[in-house]
């Protein structure tokens, strides 16, 4: 498949396969346009191209990693597998904590230098240059449903800097439009952009922040995944991309950002400055509620002349960003591999939306052995949220809900198989009792041993002997069925 650089790229690949609708008529940007994204996702239609969004002479972008295929196309793939077998390939050679220490210092390493980001001295992201406004009140923004608190940008590429290591971070964080040059950045305490934040405050300093809208669908992506803490995203880009994110520096302040990335949003956000922001209708299917956070404000806005503003919604899944978190449960489970051998799969079911839910199967070796995996995981980047990790055995298919469900309720006795921890959990976790902590329970479903208090014989499986499932086999087109 042909390397992506731009979303127009994207937008090509996604037309010539049949994965792109054109709406040439005008749609409006506050609600109308989400409920008609939310009717085709829900059938799993169509990437929609708004040619004529209300308000705006932009065309809007909805939609395009709304399937598992375009999932796939997005990460320059025709299968998952194919790009899951290159990280093996990688691991296969480096320990993972070898690994990520080479990657974080790849400009001194000749071997990872095809995928280090690359500096250009101009790019189309920067064809035309906004420095008096209008800004914000010419892109086509969301306000995705009823209850929420005003418009949003749904699908940026936040990008900051820590004051003291220069290291870059990617993320992608919901802004909420407050007036032309002002927006909410809802940065959780344990993201890395909240992090860059209060390390300026402790030196009293403003923090710069540029916004880049679109771009290639890698870096995208990449913007989402869960990477350890500095690790700059846009070299985990380039390593599945298998070459590097060119770009640019920024027209008004001391940061890089994609060089085709559709618009650009240049300014900073205050540490001393808070603001009211939300509601949100979030992908928790309900809404998430107000709160103080911090405030960005543009000073310049750069763009293509022909630029695309891309946009996503979230709600009630199946949802867009459904399929982005099950790219990651695949991308990252051969790093999970690496630091627990035992794991054999992970499944992060949709329905679970990320967090509520992680079915994972191990070669289980000694008693105890399911717990140990449980508090691994939770030990490790942001699966430390996941409010119920049930511990299968090896031969279990946790993609398999019906598999899934049929195994948990018969292989736990509830007092001796469930199990609690508290700690840190989402901020978007509404059940706990105060915000961002509670409680998390684990589930050992796997096989139970004498000394785990088992003291009967563990039942043999209902299976057909291999015999008459080979007859059957070479009978089948005789029986008429």
């Amino acid at each position: 498949m042909p390397l992506m650089n731009s979303l127009t790229d994207f937008i090509a690949l996604l037309e010539k396969r049949r994965e792109l609708k054109r709406i040439p008529i005008e749609a409006d940007p506050v609600l109308e346009i989400t409920e008609i994204a939310r009717r085709v996702m829900s059938q799993e239609g169509p990437a929609l191209l708004f040619e004529r969004p209300k308000g705006s002479t932009i065309p809007l972008l909805i939609g395009a990693f709304g399937t598992w295929q375009r999932m796939c196309l997005a990460l320059g793939a025709e299968r998952i597998e194919e790009i899951v077998g290159r990280i093996e390939e990688i691991l296969k050679l480096e320990p993972p904590s070898t690994l990520w220490e080479k990657i974080k210092v790849l400009p001194k390493l000749k071997e990872f230098s095809d995928i280090v980001p690359l500096l250009k001295k101009t790019g189309p992201c920067q064809e035309v240059v906004v420095e008096n406004g209008p800004f914000l009140s010419s892109l086509p923004i969301l306000k995705c449903w009823p209850g929420d608190g005003g418009r949003y940008i749904t699908l940026p590429i936040v990008i900051t800097k820590d004051p003291e290591t220069d290291i870059r971070n990617v993320g992608m964080y919901r802004m909420q439009v407050y007036d032309d040059k002002t927006t909410g950045m809802h940065w959780h305490p344990q993201k890395h952009g909240a992090q860059h934040l209060r390390a300026h405050a402790k030196l009293g300093r403003k923090m710069e922040v540029a916004v880049a809208l679109g771009g290639d669908p890698v870096t995208i992506y990449s913007a989402t995944a869960p990477v350890p803490e500095g690790l700059d995203e846009l070299l985990f880009a380039g390593l599945l991309r298998r070459a590097p994110v060119e770009i640019v520096k920024c027209r008004t302040i001391d940061l890089e950002v994609p060089a085709n990335a559709e618009i650009v949003l240049e300014g900073y956000v205050d540490p001393q400055e808070k603001r009211l922001e939300g509601p949100f209708g979030d992908h928790t299917g309900y809404y998430s509620q107000e709160g103080e956070f911090p405030v960005f404000h543009v000073t310049c806005m750069t763009r293509r002349n022909d630029a695309v503003y891309p946009a996503t919604i979230v709600g009630k899944p199946p949802m867009e960003d459904c399929f982005m978190g099950k790219a990651s449960e695949r991308l990252f489970l051969p790093f999970i591999k690496k630091i627990l051998p035992e794991v054999r799969d992970l499944s992060l079911p949709i329905e679970g939306i990320f967090h509520n839910f992680a079915f994972v199967s191990i070669d289980k070796r000694y008693p105890g052995h399911a717990h140990r995996v449980a508090h691994a995981l939770w030990g490790l980047g942001q699966i430390m949220f996941t409010k119920v990790i049930v511990i299968f055995d090896a031969g279990v298919n946790v993609q398999d809900m019906k598999e899934v469900v049929w195994r948990l309720g018969n292989s736990i006795d509830p007092k001796r198989d469930v199990f609690f921890v508290e700690g840190p959990v989402d901020i978007l976790n509404f059940a706990s009792p105060v915000l961002g902590f509670g409680s998390k329970m684990g589930i050992d479903a796997t096989r139970k041993l004498r000394e785990e208090g088992h003291g009967r014989e563990w039942p043999k499986e209902i299976e057909m002997s291999p015999e008459i499932t080979a007859l059957v086999n070479r009978r089948w087109k005789d029986y008429g069925l």
